[in-house]
């Protein structure tokens, strides 16, 4: 539809955007089904924003440096820097989730340098993905968010869950099946998983390599 750019909700109708133009659909209640994931990953948040009011004003000065140098893009393709808060949410909750301890001080802004190739075999039994540049650099994690099973016959995937964190320097292959079949289940064969596969240092992901592999 042709309107004005619109991101929200307003009594039954939502307004936002994808890859065709803006649209609008009626408003649904999200889901909430409170897994434990759901559970640790608020938890994680929680402690992180707890944290925040216990630094200092310097610290808090040198997070809202660092959230100045951190671009996203919303909903609307509207490119806005992180503020302090966020920027410290951001680097913090990324620690945390990559099994690295949260830090106080602002860390120097990076951007990690993703993978260059990505090569997926899976089947019911075997879930790897071989990648370079191999190994690593030094301090460097490769974080695998990857799709519940989907249609082979499906393109687009919005639902990325983190199933797997490599090592620091870790040499390729992964071998993510132990820990994609704890998270999302068994795979079954002829169904699609999609993967965003990013790499992390001191708090920092790199851009995505996305890709998508059938289970055969």
């Amino acid at each position: 539809m042709l309107d004005v750019p619109q991101s929200g909700s307003i009594a039954g109708t939502t307004s936002s955007r994808n890859r065709y133009g803006q649209y609008r659909r009626t408003r649904a209640t999200p889901v909430n089904p409170n897994t434990g994931n759901q559970g640790t990953a608020r938890a994680r948040l929680g402690l992180n924003s707890a944290a925040w009011r216990a630094l200092t004003d310097v610290q808090r000065a040198g997070w809202e440096s660092l959230g100045s140098q951190m671009t996203r893009t919303d909903s609307l393709g509207q490119t806005y820097a992180l503020n302090g808060f966020a920027a410290y949410l951001s680097v913090n909750n990324n620690l945390v989730g990559a099994g690295e301890a949260a830090v106080s001080a602002a860390p120097a802004h990076l951007t990690p340098t993703g993978l260059l190739t990505a090569a997926i075999t899976l089947t019911a039994a075997a879930f790897s993905i071989a990648y370079t540049t191999t190994p690593l650099a030094a301090s460097t994690r490769l974080l695998v968010f990857a799709s519940p099973q989907r249609s082979p016959g499906r393109s687009y995937e919005s639902d990325y869950r983190l199933v797997f964190v490599s090592a620091a320097a870790a040499a390729s292959p992964a071998n993510v099946f132990t820990a994609y079949q704890g998270r999302l289940g068994t795979p079954i064969v002829g169904s699609r998983v999609f993967l965003q596969l990013q790499l992390h240092i001191s708090g920092f992901l790199s851009a995505a390599l996305v890709t998508s592999a059938i289970v055969a």
